[in-house]
């Protein structure tokens, strides 16, 4: 009698190895059919085919959460909320008195730059920023790192009267973090509303311990923001929202690039962060609160009757001399908004660019727009951290040395501690500052706001302060770069295939 058996004979492949074969195949086939059918740069459908190809299981996994793009559809939902939200705003300014927020941006606020060539840049970028015009009586202040940021900031919410708004990319639950919260609350119990939202990728470990949740206030409202939830069918962990603004009574912000983080201390810090911020007064304070009332609106569904009300857009009367015009990003806005104001301003040049920024890996026009300037005889300076947070970033931008130094853009490593700060200057009359980073993540998917500023002594601030950053760094020597070790062009050239995905 033959008993059959079912262990697989010699030279025979186990049951499972058929189906674990089947399985990589379809879902090799699946990620080729969805990449091709959807465009997209081509170097990064070939990056996903090439990983769900060498990574049987993971790779298409990697692929359905952080490689199908999503955004269209997602910032499509986010779109209709803010267009809804718009449209209460406009509502009620017919309905009601006019909100002060409206007088100030649509009535009396509006301005030109002062000098021909502002004026030349600022008609070009009417049609990318129409929804925020060029505000004027302004007063904006740098403040570098959070040994500056903090205190003033702290200040301003412990001087708040009637609500404080809070959106970060990361709240750290550290002494900083912990100080923030425990502030926070101490104001709502003395009747004052508070609003705070963070990114849950950003926070992840404050959110997953429940660091939040210790500060419960019927005054105090926390919401993270997310746009991956499984159980809506929503897998995009990519759309993060790394905007950085405090505003207290709708008169006094605060925006740039400072998390709420030990780090942005010189003091105490395991891996400190040299970084800047920057406190505004004026109208533009009202632009940056619909910003964070219509995303709070979009995360929490609040009722608009709630928080479109003239307590929360306050009359502000002119502050200083400062023209500032508000540039929102990310995919439900101008998806590429600060790439188009960033790539015109750089072709607008005609005597100076000078570029701060933690994380340089650009988009392909924005490469030829520096090299562009540096030929036509513009003095580019590029200032970037000699050490980066992120190791594959760091090698990622020195990728792009050899081709800007060979067409005469200046490149300088500033020295530890690593440089988070993000801003750019223009012909001493531009400049933008904000949230966003130089890089793919940036400018094509997060959620950003950047302010840029038309004021000569404004820029001449920030070339002080830039300077001092320039006299701790390295510059890069064309002839000696070209000698680098060929490790080193091994690793950029990794990193840079990792382009796409960063």
């Amino acid at each position: 009698m033959h008993i059959l058996s079912i262990v697989p004979g010699p030279g025979h492949p186990a049951p499972w190895v058929w189906v674990g074969t089947g399985i990589h195949l379809i879902a090799f086939a699946l990620v080729c059919i969805h990449s091709i059918s959807h465009r997209r740069q081509a170097n990064s459908a070939i990056l996903w085919i090439f990983l769900a190809w060498s990574l049987p299981i993971v790779g298409p996994l990697l692929y359905l959460f952080i490689g199908v793009d999503r955004v269209p559809a997602q910032a499509f939902r986010k779109r209709e909320v803010d267009a809804d939200f718009l449209e209460d705003m406009r509502k009620r300014q017919s309905e009601r008195p006019p909100l002060a927020y409206w007088r100030a941006v649509h009535e009396t606020g509006i301005v030109e730059p002062d000098s021909e060539a502002g004026r030349k840049l600022n008609r070009m970028l009417e049609p990318v920023l129409s929804h925020h015009p060029l505000l004027g009586g302004n007063e904006i202040m740098p403040l570098v790192s959070g040994d500056e940021a903090y205190p003033q900031m702290f200040d301003a919410i412990r001087s708040a009267r009637h609500h404080v708004h809070v959106q970060s990319f990361i709240i750290s639950r550290d002494r900083v973090g912990r100080d923030l919260m425990t502030l926070l609350h101490e104001r709502a119990e003395q009747g004052v509303q508070v609003r705070v939202m963070y990114d849950r990728f950003g926070s992840t470990a404050a959110h997953l311990s429940g660091f939040f949740l210790k500060y419960r206030h019927p005054n105090m409202q926390i919401t993270g923001w997310t746009q991956a939830n499984p159980l809506r069918r929503q897998f995009q962990i990519n759309l993060r929202n790394h905007r950085k603004t405090l505003v207290v009574d709708g008169a006094q912000a605060f925006c740039g690039g400072i998390n709420f983080h030990e780090d942005n201390m010189s003091h105490g810090a395991r891996k400190p962060i040299r970084d800047y911020h920057f406190m505004v007064r004026g109208p533009i304070v009202q632009e940056l609160q619909f910003s964070f009332l219509r995303d709070w609106h979009f995360m929490t569904g609040e009722d608009p009757d709630r928080i479109l009300t003239e307590t929360f857009f306050p009359h502000i009367e002119p502050q200083g001399n400062s023209k500032i015009r508000l540039v929102n990003s990310g995919p439900a806005t101008s998806r590429e908004a600060i790439a188009d104001v960033l790539f015109m301003s750089i072709v607008r040049a005609r005597s100076e660019v000078l570029v701060v920024t933690p994380y340089f890996v650009p988009t392909p026009d924005i490469v030829r727009a520096l090299r562009s300037a540096a030929l036509r005889g513009v003095n580019v300076r590029l200032v970037v951290p000699e050490k980066n947070n992120h190791f594959y970033a760091g090698w990622a931008g020195r990728s792009y040395y050899e081709e800007l130094l060979e067409a005469g853009v200046r490149i300088f490593e500033r020295e530890p501690p690593f440089m988070h700060a993000k801003a750019i200057l223009v012909d001493n009359c531009f400049s933008m500052v904000g949230t966003a980073n130089i890089d793919v993540r940036s400018l094509r998917l997060n959620y950003e706001t950047n302010l840029i500023i038309y004021d000569e002594a404004f820029v001449d601030t920030m070339d002080r302060i830039i300077f001092e950053d320039i006299s701790r760094s390295r510059e890069i020597d064309l002839s000696s770069w070209r000698r680098r070790p060929r490790l080193w062009r091994a690793l950029e050239n990794v990193a840079y295939l990792l382009i796409p995905m960063l």
